[in-house]
């Protein structure tokens, strides 16, 4: 009986947590109420809850008549979490609470070639001077890592990633929890610029589509709430869809025509040099557009065109209410979005774009680490796991 009364205790605790989640102050009656529970049996499980340190007393709900009524809200402060964002040349590294707001952040430049050793050792260096110089005294629940190139989820490692060859296989998790002794979860960086967007920017806004406009391009979608990933993680590869009118571009992946080919960050570089007109980033065609030099304006403009066309493609399978369009070439504001809205209103059916907007990024160059930080945060407070630490 005593096995099975605790076997019962560790099934419901997760899921009396999640209610709480929502950062509303509950009384003991108010979530027997919700549970259906006893009052009694409510009270043991807050108590293993509030031990754990997952919740804190939020004062006195005035009564109406008896003993006043104390409110428990759940505390983001009961864990920290370890997140970062890593591009090809850069990484946005943070210490969050467990509701995903930041408590130290900072900006590194390094170089993805260097390989996974190298790269993880100076990200686990720097989270320990931020935990520090945050006096940040709670203990990390879980790490999450953003990296620049496809990723198996399942296993948090990188899959014949193009840019960073020495990383292919390399089983990212095992060599962090080796460092940190918690979980650690891995994707791709627009994956987790999607679910950065979705947590902090449009936390409302059940489907819709990130869009990465840089270097290269990608995306991540947003399905009924949750993440897509697709069978093996490769959901949402948008750079590498064939454009229309584009067969015979090169693409770094190895196939001809791929939309990546001819209206990334890289592939405008290459276009303006070719007419004459110093650009040797993404940021340099940014500031050419604000400064308005017309070759690099129309250049926005067509790459707009061309990510819409393909993305009104998207549009007609998966019936989105919203595309977020991030990335350093997003810097250049309306000169790329009007093109991505011009093809995608134009090619898509009226029903699917009647209540669809397109808009710029809101989380900015920080929605990848927030998104990493919303992905370990979601894990760490599942009802599933929640029972299995409190068990």
């Amino acid at each position: 009986m005593c096995r099975t009364y605790l076997g019962l205790l560790r099934l419901l605790l997760g899921q009396l947590l999640r209610l709480l989640l929502d950062g509303v102050p509950r009384t003991r009656a108010e979530l027997a109420s919700q549970t259906g529970l006893t009052r009694a049996a409510v009270r043991t499980r807050l108590d293993a809850l509030r031990d754990a340190g997952f919740l804190t007393d939020h004062g006195i709900r005035v009564s109406t008549g008896g003993r006043p009524a104390g409110r428990l809200a759940f505390n983001a402060a009961a864990r920290s979490v370890l997140a970062a964002d890593v591009g090809a040349t850069h990484a946005t590294v943070a210490v969050t609470d467990l509701a995903g707001g930041p408590l130290a952040m900072r900006r590194l430049s390094l170089d993805i070639a260097d390989g996974p050793e190298p790269v993880l050792a100076r990200l686990a260096e720097t989270w320990r001077e931020l935990v520090r110089d945050a006096g940040v005294s709670v203990s990390p629940a879980g790490v999450g890592i953003g990296l620049p190139g496809p990723v198996e989820h399942s296993s948090g490692k990188p899959n014949h990633p193009p840019i960073m060859p020495a990383w292919d296989g390399f089983d990212v998790p095992a060599h962090v929890r080796a460092e940190f002794g918690v979980p650690v979860l891995v994707d791709n960086e627009v994956n987790l610029m999607a679910l950065g967007e979705h947590a902090h920017s449009f936390p409302g806004t059940d489907h819709m589509i990130v869009v990465k406009v840089a270097t290269g391009i990608g995306s991540g979608f947003i399905s009924n709430g949750v993440l897509h990933r697709g069978a093996v993680g490769a959901a949402g590869d948008l750079g590498h869809i064939q454009a229309p009118g584009s067969d015979d571009a090169p693409c770094g992946c190895g196939n001809t025509g791929c939309l990546e080919a001819v209206a990334s960050g890289s592939a405008i570089v290459a276009r303006l040099r070719a007419k004459g007109v110093e650009a040797h980033s993404s940021a340099d065609v940014v500031a050419l557009v604000r400064a308005g030099n017309v070759e690099a304006g129309q250049a926005i403009r067509h790459a707009g065109r061309t990510i819409g066309e393909v993305l009104a493609a998207c549009v007609s399978m998966v019936n989105p209410s919203l595309i977020v369009v991030g990335g350093d070439l997003a810097a250049a504001g309306e000169m790329l979005l009007a093109g991505v809205r011009e093809a995608v209103y134009c090619r898509s059916l009226p029903l699917a774009t009647e209540n669809l907007r397109i808009v710029p990024s809101r989380a900015g160059e920080v929605a990848g680490v927030l998104g990493a930080a919303a992905m370990v945060v979601h894990h760490v407070l599942s009802p599933s796991v929640v029972d299995q630490q409190l068990g």
